[in-house]
């Protein structure tokens, strides 16, 4: 069976539409980020959503930064990256309490590398304008947690998923009915450095099929699937609950990467 879906888009699949397709855009909508809440979307690209400009300055203040990396015994090729993740100090049901403590440095680290203040507030700026709301930070025990990291993801990055409501159910406030990946690239290089989402979610059979921190990309073969090798200033948002992974880059690619959860409400929170 043929099903026409937006802008004309023709797939052939069984007798459902894949509803799988890009979006491309000059402007995010509220539309937009609601098609990919309800799994209708595979991916949106938004144009000069970092101008060149504003690119080129936060890479040059971020020279002067030293980055830190995730677990290197785990995440392999090792992840430059500022600022702290939940996952990484979420132990016990819990957070552990050196979490704030780095949020706290990361912020004040990161609030220096735009010219007139912060990217990540300009970014969610951007983005509670789309919505036609505000976009506060999600919290835990009434703290706000830290969102907005900076990545140099070089090397790659294994297929993976990140799903805030399995992997850390009792960390966020309100939980999220949906999770959305947004990668703002301030950096491109010059090949690879794709990222590819597939319309494909975990598993609990999938178990046998992880090592570390990602799985065998074989549970993914014959999916639907996006690629997407951005171009300097283009924010990609998915559903990060999505499997995904990072092809390998020749030269530096570096995004600021953040979560949105829409909220029961239809609240948005970041975090990271």
């Amino acid at each position: 069976m043929t099903a026409t879906i937006g802008r004309g888009m023709e797939v052939t699949h069984g007798s459902v539409a894949e509803l799988f397709e890009l979006a491309k855009t000059e402007k995010l909508q509220r539309e937009h980020l609601v098609r990919l809440a309800a799994g209708v979307l595979g991916g949106i690209v938004v144009d000069s959503f970092f101008s060149a400009g504003e690119c080129e300055d936060i890479m040059s203040a971020l020279d002067g930064c030293e980055l830190g990396s995730y677990n290197e015994e785990v995440v392999v090729p090792r992840i430059a990256k500022l600022g702290p993740t939940t996952f990484e100090y979420y132990s016990g049901h819990e957070i552990d309490q050196r979490y704030w403590a780095a949020a706290e440095s990361a912020r004040a680290a990161r609030a220096t590398l735009l010219c007139g203040g912060d990217p990540m507030k300009s970014a969610l700026e951007r983005v509670a304008e789309a919505w036609g709301g505000p976009v506060r930070y999600a919290t835990c025990g009434g703290q706000p947690l830290f969102g907005g990291l900076i990545r140099e993801i070089d090397g790659g990055a294994r297929m993976h998923f990140d799903e805030v409501a399995r992997e850390m159910p009792n960390t966020p406030d309100d939980l999220p009915v949906a999770q959305i990946a947004v990668n703002c690239h301030l950096a491109v290089p010059e090949s690879g450095g794709e990222v590819v989402v597939y319309r494909r979610r975990w598993r609990p059979t999938d178990v046998p099929a992880s090592s570390g921190y990602g799985y065998d990309p074989a549970l993914a073969e014959g999916e639907p699937q996006v690629t997407v090798r951005a171009t300097l200033g283009q924010a990609v948002l998915f559903d990060s609950r999505n499997y995904h992974l990072v092809r390998p880059a020749t030269g530096r690619r570096v995004t600021l990467s953040f979560f949105l959860g829409l909220l029961a409400d239809g609240a948005l929170v970041a975090w990271s």
